[in-house]
């Protein structure tokens, strides 16, 4: 299982995933970005800067 809150990217941002792979939270992300942050655009460094803050969870 994979796990992401998006505070860790984004400071005051309470959502969080919990997925079972990676690419399942990117999936989910981003409407959330969209909707949330008025991020419409996802860039690559976007993406790296996510995936460093995923973490693996039991």
């Amino acid at each position: 299982m994979k796990s992401f809150a998006c505070g860790d990217v984004v400071p005051g941002c309470e959502a969080v995933w919990v997925c079972s792979t990676e690419d399942e939270i990117l999936a989910s992300l981003a409407g959330h970005a969209g909707s949330a942050h008025g991020i419409h655009d996802v860039s690559a460094e976007m993406v790296k800067t996510v995936q460093e803050a995923i973490t693996t969870v039991s």
